[in-house]
Order: C-alpha cells, then structure tokens, then sequence
C-alpha cells in the first residue's frame, strides 16, 4: 500500500500521527503546508514529508506509483490531472453529514437550517464535496450548542471517523454510496457574513433568530450584527440547559 497524505490543520496533524505510528509503511509521502507540527513530527519518525509549493512541482516528485491519496482537512482544492494519479483516487474528510452543508461554514448552516450534521469519508471528484460516500458518524445537537461546539465536536468526530475506517480503505473493504445531491445543500464562504445580519425591522420566528445568534457564536471569531445610526455591532448567544 503507498498512500500520499495531504494533511493541514489539528485534524491533518492527528490523521498523519495515526498513520505514522499505526502504518508508517504505508506512507509513501506527508505533504503539509509550512513547517509545522506535521512536518517536524514526520521528519523525527522518519517518514517522507515535502512542503506543498505546486501541483506541478508535487506531480514531479510523486510519479506514478501511488494506490490512494487521502486529503486531511487540506486548504486546496486539487485538479483532476494529480486527482488521477492514485490508482484508487483520492479520498477526502469532510466536516458534514453530506450530501447536506457541501461547501464552507457547515457547522453555522447546520444551525442555521436545522439540518443533520456530522462528519463524512468521501471520494473526491471534479465538484466541491460531491464525491461517493465512504463512510459517515452524525452527530447529534440541542439547543445548548453553537457555531463552536458543532465545530470542535467535529474535529473529534471526523479523527474517530478515520481511525475507524482507514484499515478497511487500506484494504479495499468498503462500499460506496453516491450522494442525493436534490436532497442536500451547498454554502460559500461569500454567503456567510450576508446571512449573519440582523435586521432590526424584521419580523423573525423566535426559533429562527435564536438558530442564527448561536449558529455565529464563535469565540474570538465575528458573530452576527446589525446596523443602526451608521454603527455596526456584534452578537453572540449562549443558551443553558436549567433543568
């Protein structure tokens, strides 16, 4: 087995210590982004690690030879010319319960359309999050969560996820479940600060506005806002179970 592993951020770093101490064998290359705890902890095991500069410069040094990629939480969307380089494609860890919140800040449109939330394997091909299922872990929110705590049950979830799935990819022991992409949705990153203004002149449902308060309150991040008298101010909502 040789598998190329694209990994950023705490969940890229957790998913490269699995493989590093679990499968070290099956590393045929580590690829981060600078030098970070990644990096600096494949170079210590001895595993084979390069810093991303291009996919042309990735496409020279990587050949031919690969059976899978797998991209942990990775900035870059990829093109199709390294996407067909692994002989099983790449697969891909999506912080979403897909086919639903495809795309940017899924934990805040989770909230927002009281849609299913959880976390995702997928096959990655040309569209952004619309790859064949892998493999999937919902989880389960009330009204005590936000923004934040969907994200960072997230980020546990998508590791226990891969950890669970990853001896069965390596051997090729799954099924695959295409998406309903009529059933689902998809957000960009442009959408989101629109859709965090409260209009003070609006009728809302209690409900509704009580989702969108929580769904941004995220700490040392922006929450949602309004405008009068040419000020802008900030939100954020927290909600305690009394009984």
């Amino acid at each position: 087995m040789k598998i190329i592993l694209l990994a950023d951020g705490t969940v890229g770093n957790k998913i490269a210590k699995y493989l590093i101490d679990n499968y070290i064998d099956d590393l045929y290359l580590i690829v981060t982004i600078e030098v970070n705890e990644t990096y600096l902890e494949a170079k210590k095991k001895g595993c084979p690690v390069c810093i991303f500069e291009s996919e042309k410069n990735l496409l020279s040094t990587i050949g031919n030879d690969l059976d899978l990629g797998i991209l942990a939480y990775w900035p870059k969307i990829l093109k199709n010319s390294l996407l067909r380089v692994p002989r099983n494609g790449f697969v891909n860890t999506h912080p979403s319960l897909l086919p639903y919140n495809r795309g940017k800040h899924y934990f805040f449109w989770a909230l927002v359309e009281q849609a299913p939330f959880g976390v995702t394997l997928h096959r990655v091909d040309s569209g952004v999050d619309t790859g064949d299922i892998i493999a999937q872990k919902r989880i389960n929110y009330d009204w005590c969560d936000t923004g934040e705590s969907l994200y960072e049950k997230s980020q546990i979830a998508i590791c226990e996820l891969f950890f669970d799935t990853y001896p069965l990819l390596r051997i090729g022991k799954y099924e695959l479940r295409p998406q309903d992409l009529q059933e689902g949705s998809f957000h960009r990153s442009s959408e989101l600060d629109l859709a965090s203004k409260v209009e003070l002149d609006s009728l809302y449902r209690a409900a509704d506005l009580l989702n969108l308060l929580r769904a941004r309150t995220f700490e040392s991040y922006p929450g949602c806002w309004f405008e009068t008298d040419g000020e802008r101010f900030e939100i954020s909502l927290k909600i305690r179970k009394i009984n």
